[in-house]
């Protein structure tokens, strides 16, 4: 498709109708549709063959320069005759949406023309280097008829390559034994029918779907709920939406199918390549038009999300508990251990690297500044329990820090109730606060050897007294 937009401003209303009037500032136009989903692949480094038909008309003229233009392989892209090149054209006024015209014929094409581009398709599977993955890009526009679909999904899987497809309409039998559908919670509800209202029931049937198709996953994005993943071998997973300001959802379904198959092709896990897809698709909403993700922003994502995520892992003991529990029915194995952590050192970060490879996840107990000056006096902690807390949160180890007010850790302990304790070897299981209560319901009290000659008390003695 060919995305047209018309840029202006707008300050007053038509006196002709109750309308608002934009004042033309610019016209811009973009490669739209399976373009768009080749051009957010190319834009994240991966190398993109594009499959598909415009036509005999000035605006296919224009789609092929703009796909020219790019990185992309568009040497397989077909003219049909009498057909024209979907167009839409958007009026923008500020930031918003005004009106769309689409321009289009969703009629089916002609068998010799359908023919013709799966010959091309086929030939391009087994071109080297063999693809990654294949995505089906379905706008209902009488292209992707179920015959064609049927014999790429089939040449896909003989030569194990993961097939996604964002689909569109009723008839999802067309794509049985794809690796997986990418609808929107509308689209899954028009398809299934089933109340879009009901998001559980919904899901639920998302997953017997999944089965009636042989689908390996299902993938369907719910918008500000974020994307749900329904496996029927491990239920469905939730990923929340990225919190943005929304300009337009434009190209945000090519967005989540094209850096989920980016991520899958490079061999990713499916939840890691989805987690990627849906700070993909946050980032192009808040933009205006049909953009494209790129490397750069991605990374900013990324690297944004990191900050926030460290941060989120500060908890108060409630929040604490109810992911805890989650932790555990998921079967990750807890480590706790816990201190005052001031002035951090090597002996610290290899002390909790050694705790968090005992399990899965490894929770600090720490000491606040109340709790610090009860042991070590009026003079500590050094570094205050906010500065202490995020520190923590930034190493890779650490999953999770809870501040607690008591000298001892004992009800921080009964309330996680850990499948290992871990304290320094300068202890001995005898006089580790809370061995006995973890050893009660079956855990295990790990003494972790530490690293000589560093010490908060040396670092400190050091200052008073430097070194010749």
């Amino acid at each position: 498709m060919l995305d047209r937009y018309l840029w202006g401003g707008v300050s007053r209303v038509s006196p002709e109708a109750p309308v608002p009037v934009v004042l033309l500032d610019r016209e811009t136009e973009s490669a739209g549709a399976a373009a768009n989903v080749a051009l957010n692949l190319s834009n994240l480094g991966i190398h993109a063959r594009l499959v598909g038909l415009v036509g005999d008309d000035s605006e296919g003229d224009r789609l092929l320069e703009l796909i020219a233009l790019s990185v992309i392989d568009g040497s397989s892209i077909q003219i049909l005759k009498d057909w024209p090149t979907t167009t839409k054209t958007r009026v923008i006024g500020g930031h918003q949406q005004m009106l769309r015209i689409d321009r289009e014929d969703t009629k089916p094409i002609a068998k010799e023309a359908g023919k013709k581009l799966l010959q091309q398709i086929l030939k391009q599977l087994n071109l080297e280097p063999t693809p990654g993955a294949v995505i089906l890009s379905d706008y209902g526009k009488g292209v992707l008829s179920e015959e064609i679909c049927q014999a790429i999904i089939e040449s896909a899987n003989k030569m194990k390559i993961p097939i996604l497809v964002d689909p569109k309409g009723v008839n999802y039998k067309k794509y049985r034994g794809a690796t997986t559908l990418t609808p929107n919670r509308k689209e899954l509800a028009t398809a299934l029918p089933f109340p879009i209202e009901d998001l559980p029931g919904l899901l639920s049937a998302g997953e017997k779907m999944c089965d009636d198709l042989n689908l390996d996953f299902l993938t369907v994005t719910l918008s500000e709920q974020g994307i749900a993943l329904l496996d029927t071998n491990s239920g469905p997973k939730r990923i929340p939406a990225v919190t943005r300001e929304v300009y337009d959802v434009s190209g945000a379904g090519d967005t989540v199918v094209s850096t989920f198959a980016a991520g899958l092709a490079v061999g990713l896990d499916k939840m890691d390549a989805l987690h990627l897809a849906n700070l993909a698709a946050g980032v192009v909403v808040g933009k205006v038009g049909t953009t494209p993700i790129n490397q750069l922003d991605l990374i900013a994502a990324l690297s944004s999300e990191e900050a926030m995520g460290q941060s989120a892992k500060i908890c108060t003991l409630q929040s604490a508990l109810t992911q805890i529990e989650g932790w555990k029915k998921a079967g990750d194995k807890i480590v706790f251990t816990n201190g005052c952590f001031d002035l951090l050192h090597t002996g610290h970060v290899t002390y909790m690297e050694d705790a968090r490879n005992l399990g899965s996840r490894l929770i600090i107990g720490l000491n606040t500044d109340k709790s610090v000056r009860k042991l070590k006096g009026p003079s500590r902690p050094i570094i205050h329990e906010k500065d202490r807390a995020r520190v923590l949160a930034a190493m890779a180890s650490v999953d999770m820090v809870i501040l607690f007010d008591e000298e001892t850790p004992l009800t921080l302990i009964n309330s996680v109730r850990p499948d290992i304790l871990a304290k320094g070897a300068d202890y001995t299981e005898e006089t580790v606060v809370g061995a006995s209560q973890v050893k009660s319901w079956g855990g295990q009290v790990a003494l972790i050897p530490l690293v000589e000659g560093h010490s908060s008390s040396r670092i400190m003695d050091n200052i008073k007294t430097p070194k010749e």
